[in-house]
């Protein structure tokens, strides 16, 4: 068998018609502007966690049907940071598995905010 992929990294992406708007709702979302845009197209938030990041990518065919899954360690305070922005989970729900809120963007992207169990 063939030797694994060696990942050094992941970003998760969110695929966009209007970069510029994106980028506003992103940056209060995440709470901080992109790090850079390495293209005209794209913009990103590096080092999010220890390997991973988010992507933001211009494609008006694509765009709207992006999920992605970003772990917190406190749903609760992502949750009240982001009211505050007017930013509101659409759905929830705890279990044994943890607990998850589904965020949209403004062109129907899904981000899940995941927090594990507890203990």
């Amino acid at each position: 068998m063939a030797s694994p992929m060696n990942v050094q990294g992941i970003y998760a992406t969110a695929v966009v018609s209007d970069l510029e708007a994106a980028l506003v709702w992103y940056q209060r979302f995440i709470g901080r502007p992109a790090d850079d845009r390495p293209l005209p197209d794209m913009a990103q938030w590096r080092n999010m966690s220890a390997t991973g990041g988010l992507q933001l990518w211009c494609d008006d065919a694509r765009a709207g049907n992006a999920v992605m899954t970003i772990v917190v360690p406190d749903l609760d305070a992502e949750k009240e940071r982001l009211s505050a922005h007017g930013i509101l989970p659409e759905t929830e729900a705890r279990g044994a598995f943890g607990a998850v809120a589904n965020f949209f963007d403004e062109e129907n992207n899904r981000i899940v905010l995941a927090e594990p169990p507890q203990g």
